[in-house]
């Protein structure tokens, strides 16, 4: 309990001097009027009732603090349809996908729309199977509405920046966490994150969460199990430097998860 208000009071006092300026860049650069069109039917929807701050600002997307109806935070995660950048780096994660064939090469924003669409279901996906990730609530363009991981407005912390705050067992207790995440992503969600490491996952009420699964994809896909190497190496590199050696049961994890992958 310490360390986690630890964590918020020193969150709290990083974004507050910045967040002004954030959020003018963010209205500036995200809030363009077929965005707010759609944040406006999200509102008639019933879906959010009010906006409020940033919650944080990347080069994909930036994600806001809001609220329901009856008070539930909510996070509203706006993917950035005009950022050349990013429609190069996804083309890898939608080979083979249906959904993203017949889209003409110049229909940026209808690819975006089919980004948003994807990591809702991926998100639904998961939660089906189990594992702890933010609960999909709606979507409506480029916009995606979500469960709130944090605590007045101020998200809970990654992995990699609540790690130094961890004793020794509580690092291999995630670990474990961690482990058993990646079991319930491959060997039942029956998917691959294809970016799992200690930045796409959170420490929330004493448990890891899995974020950003937009460009999970299936067994079938042709890059899948490359990318379920390079998700088992990241995380693996990770909490061996905390660790100061090998995580246990690496082996035996790596094997199941690649058994579970062939037998699609």
């Amino acid at each position: 309990m310490r360390r986690r208000a630890r964590w918020f009071k020193r969150l709290r006092e990083e974004e507050r001097r910045v967040k002004d300026r954030d959020l003018i860049k963010t209205v500036e650069e995200v809030l363009d009027p077929i965005t707010m069109g759609h944040i406006e039917r999200l509102l008639q929807r019933g879906v959010i009732w009010e906006m409020k701050g940033t919650i944080s600002a990347g080069k994909e997307a930036r994600v806001f603090w809001a609220k329901s109806r009856g008070g539930r935070d909510l996070a509203v995660k706006i993917y950035l349809s005009f950022t050349a950048e990013f429609r190069k780096s996804i083309r890898k994660y939608i080979i083979g996908d249906p959904r993203f064939e017949n889209i003409p090469s110049g229909n940026f924003r209808r690819l975006i729309y089919e980004w948003t669409r994807k990591e809702y279901r991926n998100l639904q996906r998961l939660r089906e199977a189990g594992v702890r990730v933010p609960e999909p609530i709606a979507f409506q363009g480029n916009v995606l509405v979500m469960e709130f991981l944090g605590e007045e407005g101020y998200r809970a912390p990654l992995l990699v920046e609540a790690v130094n705050d961890m004793t020794r067992d509580e690092i291999l207790e995630a670990w474990r966490e961690a482990s058993e995440l990646l079991r319930g992503i491959v060997c039942r969600a029956r998917l691959v994150h294809a970016d799992f490491s200690e930045y796409n996952i959170m420490v929330w009420r004493g448990s890891l969460w899995v974020i950003d699964v937009a460009q999970a994809v299936s067994h079938h896909h042709p890059y899948a199990e490359e990318f379920l190497v390079r998700d088992i190496r990241n995380i693996a590199s990770f909490f061996e430097e905390h660790l100061g050696g090998e995580p246990p049961g690496l082996d035996g994890l790596r094997g199941e998860l690649v058994s579970c992958l062939g037998s699609r």
